[in-house]
């Protein structure tokens, strides 16, 4: 069995209700959702969540909600990893077998069923333990600075006269989805970003990370645009 664990809970501070506010005319999660039962990698796609309006959102949109998260997992402070291992600790005591696991961001509007099933074939070359998405940071960030209390200083020092080209390029975790086996994500202290795990690039302008209201705003532009383009080809 192949699942897709999409974390959801209810307690979003910095932009409340975020995993259920309608993003470009649809539910956020629904996004992933959708992108999650058309890729064809899944035998179940699996929403958890404390929360049971997602859940019901989640449910009317082809999800499944079979479980509510403990309240202990639905804090500020819990990472995606425990939420993870929580859902195939679940389905194990269900008497089922996953195996290919993926975790699959609610927040993740510009994911794509080829990218999912891309990331499932690099998981099962043999080449990663780990698959994870990942782009390029738009400018290099040797040069980056410190703004203070006196005005700004560079963080490094050693890099700030240096050309772009000269830099070494750096990559961030896109935040859209993450697979390994079952075991992996029950192994304890695994790290995702480590070795044998390999990332799957993905262009910049399909990364937006939303934590804030001018992020919202950013990626539905983007979004718009994204859309407007693939319906004229």
């Amino acid at each position: 069995m192949n699942v897709a664990i999409i974390p959801a809970r209810g307690g979003s501070k910095r932009i409340p209700r975020k995993n259920i506010r309608l993003f470009c005319g649809k539910p956020m999660i629904v996004w992933p959702i959708e992108a999650a039962l058309k890729s064809g990698c899944f035998d179940r796609v699996i929403v958890s969540t404390d929360d049971p309006e997602i859940a019901e959102v989640a449910r009317s949109y082809g999800a499944s909600t079979p479980f509510m998260r403990p309240v202990v997992l639905s804090d500020d402070f819990t990472g995606t990893g425990a939420v993870t291992r929580h859902a195939v600790e679940w389905l194990q005591q269900e008497g089922h077998d996953p195996e290919d696991v993926c975790c699959l961001y609610a927040t993740a509007p510009f994911v794509r069923p080829e990218d999912l099933r891309n990331g499932q074939a690099l998981l099962r070359s043999g080449k990663a333990e780990q698959v994870f998405t990942a782009t390029t940071f738009p400018f290099p960030i040797q040069r980056a600075i410190r703004v203070t209390d006196k005005g700004c200083e560079p963080i490094f020092p050693e890099h700030i006269r240096k050309r772009s080209q000269d830099l070494e390029e750096a990559w961030h975790d896109a935040g859209q989805f993450y697979w390994a086996s079952a075991k992996t994500w029950c192994t304890p202290g695994r790290s995702m970003f480590s070795a044998g795990s390999i990332p799957l690039i993905l262009p910049r302008y399909r990364v937006q990370d939303i934590d804030t209201e001018e992020d919202w705003i950013m990626a539905e532009y983007l979004f718009a645009a994204l859309s407007q383009r693939a319906h004229q080809g």
